[in-house]
């Protein structure tokens, strides 16, 4: 069997995106950090494989509901499939932060479900009483818990933050069928997700999945129900009228919001103690969240 060569095909603020022959990706997920759409110098230790194992995670748990994009994440399968011979350096610094995909057609929206109103949905109920364009109950505060989740999806952005819409919206874009299909899915998984971190001490607040179409098929694809996509707040501090800290780049935003950063690059440089807060976030979200050892996760000798 030939070895089949990598092609650079996409950087973004975390990932690179390679393609691994025609109807496969070889997505690797750096520690690289960003915050108010601003990639940061430092790179967070452990990051890059907390996305990748969680999102490993989170596809066995939906694998009845949804099938996945993932094909493999420990690199002796990853280098089988792609033929074999593969440089063993190379191969060491993808251990534990690599996903071998099948190829999707992406759908051009972001899922987004909520479970509780924050972020940009508790900014728009402030000036409206809506959210994504839908009335809302009157009396919510903020981080208050919705009746019951609620797909608010959203468009693609190349840069800077992403654009809500209406489910409508969602609609002309990607067709009713696949709309109401892509809106059931999303919410299902969230529920059980949620239902899920539930039991280990976490509410998931809001998170954002992606689908495409696989020969013809919906697919769940890229990260899934992780620190950067979702938001996670330990039930403990969970009270109305209050955004409890997040387990993902908290420490980073705390740090950034009390310089006076224009929020424009180049960025400032983040304190060793930042960087180390904000990774041990990472990981502990990951081991609270799944019940495993991050250190049992490949690359920890790295």
């Amino acid at each position: 069997m030939n070895s089949i060569p990598l092609v650079h095909l996409h950087s973004g603020k975390v990932r690179d995106i390679y393609g691994a022959g025609d109807d496969r990706l070889l997505m690797v997920t750096s520690d690289r950090i960003s915050a108010f759409d601003v990639v940061m110098s430092e790179p967070i230790a452990d990051k890059g494989r907390v996305l990748t194992a969680m999102t490993s995670f989170w596809f066995e748990q939906f694998a009845d509901i949804v099938p996945g994009h993932l094909i493999a994440t420990d690199t002796g399968t990853i280098d089988e499939v792609l033929g074999g011979g593969n440089d063993p350096d190379l191969l060491a610094g993808l251990a534990g932060r690599t996903m071998l995909c099948n190829r999707a057609e992406m759908l051009p929206i972001e899922c987004i479900v909520r479970g509780y109103i924050t972020g940009s949905a508790w900014k728009e109920y402030q000036r409206c009483g809506t959210m994504h364009g839908s009335p809302m109950p009157a009396g919510l505060k903020e981080a208050s818990r919705l009746l019951q989740p609620v797909f608010t999806p959203s468009t693609k952005a190349d840069e800077g933050h992403d654009i809500n819409i209406s489910y409508a919206e969602a609609v002309d874009l990607v067709g009713a069928d696949v709309a109401e299909e892509a809106r059931s899915l999303s919410i299902t998984c969230y529920l059980r997700g949620a239902e899920w971190a539930a039991e280990r001490g976490i509410i998931i607040a809001d998170t954002k999945f992606e689908f495409g179409l696989v020969d013809g098929s919906l697919v769940l694809a890229d990260e899934v129900l992780t620190p950067d996509s979702s938001r996670f707040w330990s039930a403990e501090l969970w009270e109305p009228g209050v955004t409890p800290p997040s387990f993902d780049k908290q420490p980073v935003r705390d740090y950034l919001e009390s310089l006076d950063w224009d929020k424009q690059p180049p960025p400032p440089a983040l304190p060793d103690e930042v960087v180390s807060a904000t990774s041990s976030r990472y990981v502990e979200a990951y081991e609270r969240v799944t019940g495993r050892s991050l250190a049992e996760w490949p690359g920890s000798d790295l």
